[in-house]
């Protein structure tokens, strides 16, 4: 009786829901298993025999099915198969009670046993089977090609205001990438160290190919490292704060300099992560805009000064209250010749703001000697927010420089009295880099202010939005630009710093940068020029959504270099831990509007943004071994079910900016205003089913991948992350299976050919094979390791050290660690250990 109960509960949804699937032209399969599941209750209830027969012939049409759908997957098959052979279990386990021949049961036994078998082989072998690297596969029919190096242009200019750059604004006409590089004057003398024995910068050196030359730890020895330090911050969240620090510390001489969450300045001893010194700025928590978060800082060592004077060699910090700090490297004490006493006040120029929503949570970078300043602006809060400015600051004095306000081309300076830095232009949150040679920095840019309706935007935030610029340090001016997705209404804002190689080519290497994104496309310039150093061509999308008449008929396309974009998601690919689940996300397919990539907002019905806005890859860049020439990038695969809503109905539910209240309390937390405009928006991030909170598309929901740039062949590519701290309900499975789970934060490589990364939500810490990507070695995290990894020696021995900080919106566990490991050594870790070494 009570197997009976469980089949009606269960069937009665799925027959129903079976319906409704095939109303909206979806899958045949679940109308007859919800009706053979009720049959075979029927006959149990009766006590019949024949209850047995019935499921074994919906069990064997579900294998069938599955086996035609899915193939060997081994993840895809769960919500396929598993309940129905709990199910089958089940109702092997009332045969001693069912009317029938002994016969009849015996034969019933013996086809079912052999049924279940060959199911549980099947799954068994395909437990590791995925889909096969998919990442040469197109997604949309190619158009002609653009020729090799030449950025495509929006297909036909159009006046202001319409999402499309006028032709004295693009870069068609400015020649093919911006306006002209200027002419810069000769370097100043600012060495920054290598990475090495010190890691300089957030990705090794403002090149950011995050590659270390060290090679004391190899493939045969790795599996013997060990923690031999953990320091803790202190900074943890209290009810309803959220915490993420995301940090990199520098290493430079004998000291690591980290940032805690709330920005408090730290110096350790490298060898031994006792503390040396600490400077507190007193962010308050007010301040704190998605999550409280420091990235990293920046590293400056005077050409000017000598050792021994005052601030000689400086770390520069962005505050989360928008100041900008430079602290002695060895005190520890505030520079009184930086600013005003150590500080200078970034919200001067910016105009009306409040606590949390103007925050900088990425760290200058320094080229020559300016330190280039920018900011996070918290998204999709009002139309009128606060610029995006990006500032240049002497490293030294902190004289503002200049400023680049695309809204004020060719004004340099702070805005007249009474007047701001051009409101609501797309902003860089993100890490840049940067060439002391050319004297260049890059900026990643993001969206104009509000991320899903472009109709206010002006000629100039349709021209950069979305785009990698490349400043000329010493004047502020534009050198080049390229924007990567023309009238940007996803939020693929440039989330990933660029790195900046010498690529190989057919005449020979060029000076290049590397710049990842969120769909999951790598686009390689000659840095000098813009020039691209790969083939793109501009690929129809899908037009439609309320902004019709502004939207770009095309977007550009990368096709000669491997990308990691997945196939259009297809109704065979929702996901679930049951058949409830997938048949759940099967109508919320079937119901959403969707025609692949760069399906436009609309607001009658939800759309499917895939990838998602956490799509490819996110603020941790690629990693790039120059010498093998192997470049090493993790990614995103996930989907978003987002809606436009009416001005209307947001206002009604008590959402408003963070500037004017707020989200009151009961409204729904996955609505932003978007204020200033007719629509605000809901984001089902990531696309979770509602019972469950699992994922809707089906895993892996991340990899890791290894391409050659000489060959410019995927040497492999693998779902990235297990199962163990992922479950339904939220409830870690503890599977050690991989899964491919979402992951933010960069890799280490090193001259001896290894990987080290955290990043997934597992909360391990790896060392991989660069070659093969056999995992090789990994470690508990005491919380979520969204951090990139840095890389040091002292005394000869070499270090790893990784922020275990967690992650609000990852939803790993929050922790305040910074944590070492090395290869056992008698003199350094157990003194380190004990304490032996002496206090500091």
């Amino acid at each position: 009786m009570l197997v009976g109960i469980v089949l009606v509960i269960f069937g009665l949804p799925i027959a129903a829901g079976g319906v409704w699937l095939i109303a909206l032209g979806g899958s045949w399969y679940y109308l007859p298993a919800g009706i053979g599941l009720l049959v075979t209750a029927y006959f149990l209830f009766r006590r019949d025999l024949i209850a047995l027969w019935i499921y074994l012939v919906t069990y064997i049409g579900t294998l069938i099915w599955a086996l035609w759908e899915a193939g060997f997957n081994g993840w895809a098959q769960v919500p396929r198969l598993v309940a129905p052979t709990v199910v089958l279990v089940l109702v092997l386990s009332t045969l001693p009670v069912l009317r029938g021949s002994l016969r009849r049961a015996g034969t019933g036994m013996a086809a079912a046993m052999v049924t279940l078998a060959g199911a549980l082989g099947a799954i068994t072998v395909s437990q590791y089977s995925v889909e096969p690297s998919l990442a040469q596969e197109e997604t949309a029919p190619a158009e002609p090609a653009a020729p090799a190096g030449v950025p495509p242009s929006a297909p036909e200019p159009l006046a202001p205001g319409t999402g499309v750059p006028a032709p004295e604004q693009s870069q068609a006409t400015t020649g093919e990438t911006g306006v002209a590089p200027t002419t810069t004057a000769e370097p100043i003398d600012f060495a920054m160290p290598e990475a090495g024995a010190d890691w300089p910068a957030y990705g090794g050196t403002h090149h950011a190919t995050r590659y270390s030359p060290l090679e004391q730890i190899t493939r045969e020895n790795v599996g013997q490292l060990e923690l031999v330090w953990e320091h803790r911050t202190g900074d943890m969240p209290e009810e309803d704060e959220r915490y993420s620090n995301q940090n990199t510390p520098l290493k430079i001489g004998n000291q690591l300099l980290l940032c805690s969450a709330m920005n408090k300045i730290i110096a350790l001893d490298a060898a031994t992560g006792l503390e040396r010194w600490r400077y507190d700025p007193g962010v308050s928590t007010d301040a704190i805009p998605y999550n409280a978060t420091c990235r990293g800082l920046a590293y400056y060592a005077s050409p000017n000064l000598s050792p021994q004077d005052e601030c000689a060699e400086r770390v520069i910090m962005n505050t989360l209250d928008a100041r900008l700090v430079a602290v002695d490297v060895q005190t520890g004490q505030l520079c009184s010749d930086f600013g005003t006493g150590g500080l200078v006040d970034l919200e001067e120029g910016i105009g009306h703001t409040v606590p949390g929503w103007y925050a900088p949570t990425s760290p200058p970078t320094i080229v020559r000697n300016v330190a280039v300043v920018h900011s996070q602006v918290r998204d999709n809060q009002r139309r009128d927010a606060p610029s995006g400015v990006v500032r240049g600051y002497d490293a030294e004095s902190g004289e503002m420089l200049w400023a680049w306000d695309m809204g004020r081309p060719g004004e340099k300076g702070l805005p007249p009295e009474g007047e701001t830095y051009t409101r609501g232009t797309p902003n860089v949150w993100t890490i840049a880099s940067g060439d002391n040679e050319l004297g260049y920095v890059y900026l990643p840019l993001g969206n104009s202010a509000v991320d899903y309706w472009g109709g206010m935007r002006s000629e100039e935030e349709n021209t950069y939005s979305t785009a990698l610029v490349a400043l000329d340090v010493t004047t502020g001016d534009v050198a080049w630009f390229y924007q990567t997705v023309h009238y940007d209404i996803w939020d693929y804002d440039l989330g990933s710093q660029g790195s900046l190689i010498d690529f190989p080519t057919a005449d020979g290497p060029v000076p290049a940068l590397i710049l990842p994104t969120k769909q999951a496309m790598f686009w390689i310039f000659d840095r000098r020029t813009g020039e691209l150093l790969v083939e793109v061509e501009e690929r129809p999308v899908p037009q439609g959504g309320v902004e019709e008449d502004r939207l770009s008929p095309t977007q550009p396309f990368v096709v000669d270099f491997p990308n990691l974009l997945k196939p259009d998601l297809e109704e065979k690919h929702m996901w679930g831990m049951t058949p409830l689940d997938q048949l759940w996300c099967r109508i919320q397919y079937r119901e959403a509007y969707y025609e692949g990539i760069y399906t436009p907002p609309s607001a009658d019905r939800n759309w499917i943004q895939f990838p998602g806005y956490n799509g490819g890859s996110d603020w941790g860049g690629v990693a790039i071994d120059p010498v093998r020439n192997i470049m090493v990038a993790n990614y995103n695969n996930t989907a978003n079910l987002n809606r436009l809503i009416p001005r209307e109905e947001v206002d009604a539910m008590g959402i408003r900016s963070i500037d004017q209240g707020g989200i009151a309390d009961g409204a729904p937390d996955n609505i932003n205003p978007q204020g200033d405009t007719p629509w605000g928006i809901k984001v089902n991030a990531g696309w979770r089913v509602p019972f469950t909170d699992m994922l809707c598309t089906q895993p892996p929901y991340g990899g890791i991948t290894a391409i050659d740039l000489n060959t410019r062949e995927v040497l492999w590519d693998k779902p990235f992350g297990t199962a163990r701290k992922n479950g339904p309900f939220g409830i870690p499975s503890m599977l050690p299976f991989d899964i491919g789970t979402p992951n933010n934060a960069g890799a280490v490589v090193t001259a001896s050919g290894l990987i080290f990364i955290a990043a997934a939500t597992d909360d391990l810490i790896r060392a991989m094979d660069i070659e093969t990507g056999d995992v090789l070695w990994e470690a508990e995290l005491p919380a979520g390791g969204q951090a990139g990894p840095a890389m040091y020696e002292v005394d000869g021995q070499q270090f790893l050290v990784i922020n275990a900080g967690g992650h609000t919106f990852m939803e790993t566990p929050i922790g305040d660690y910074f944590l070492a490991y090395a290869l056992p050594d008698t003199h350094a870790n157990v003194d380190a250990m004990t304490g032996e070494n002496g206090e500091e």
